[in-house]
């Protein structure tokens, strides 16, 4: 079973760079499930009832969040009805949505979960260690892919060294830079940060001279999306679909030309 992890979706340039570049990536791979982070698409920060049916239109099979999951309050009206929307188990609210779904992909069981990060992150109810052992026995038997939105790369590392033997993967997203630390884990794969699909003469996304005032003592309460062109960062894991580990990880990057 071969799964496309796509990074970061950063606005209307990461969205149309993804799209632009989805139909050659599942034919390459040979694709059987696309997962994407999809919370930046709106605009930066947060995803809409409309973008959430567009990125499924174009082909992306689920689509996990992150901090900016509760960005934009129409979330709350179509959030339990999005079979195909993960949010942040351990992320207040914890009443809305769900924190991991189950797929069945070629006639196996594959669970689909999200989890933020606890260091240097806020609305966070309790540690993404123990959200996840609350729900390993119900794990167990199933391709477990997680998508670890966090700040610390030690705690991405540490958190799938304690799950290896529960995880097929686990995929770190939030820093919007793709690290080249991406490896199997006793059948664990693994990457601190799948990278950011979205503008790439930018800061993280972000228009340059806004985060350059910023950091030059101007304070904006809000950052606008960088134009240009996209890069596209990824990850293709191809899973064993006997034993349900992974036996290899790629990672993907295309910038614009």
């Amino acid at each position: 079973m071969n799964i496309l992890f796509i990074g970061d979706i950063v606005g209307k340039t990461g969205r149309s760079a993804v799209y632009a570049h989805l139909p050659f990536l599942k034919e390459k791979y040979s694709i059987d499930l696309t997962i994407a982070n999809g919370e930046n698409t709106a605009h930066g920060k947060g995803i809409t009832e409309k973008l959430y049916h567009e990125l499924l239109d174009q082909g992306i099979d689920v689509i996990t969040l992150g901090n900016h999951a509760f960005s934009k309050a129409d979330i709350l009206t179509f959030i339990n009805q999005s079979q195909r929307l993960v949010r942040p188990l351990n992320l207040i609210p914890t009443e809305h949505g769900k924190g991991y779904i189950d797929l069945t992909i070629k006639n196996k069981p594959v669970r689909i979960v999200n989890l933020c990060g606890s260091v240097f992150m806020d609305n966070i109810y309790e540690s993404p260690f123990v959200s996840m052992q609350a729900i390993v026995d119900t794990s167990k038997n199933k391709i477990v892919i997680v998508d670890l939105h966090a700040e610390a790369t030690s705690e991405k590392i540490a958190f799938a060294y304690m799950f290896k033997h529960i995880c097929a993967a686990v995929l770190g997203t939030h820093t919007h830079v793709q690290t080249a630390d991406e490896r199997i884990i006793d059948g664990c794969a693994f990457i601190s940060d799948v990278g950011m699909s979205g503008p790439y003469h930018s800061i993280i996304g972000r228009d340059t001279q806004e985060v350059l005032n910023r950091f030059s003592g101007v304070i904006s309460k809000t950052f606008t999306v960088a134009e240009g062109p996209a890069i596209v960062s990824a990850v293709m894991i191809e899973i064993d679909e006997q034993t349900f580990q992974a036996v290899r990880i790629e990672r993907i990057q295309i910038r614009p030309e």
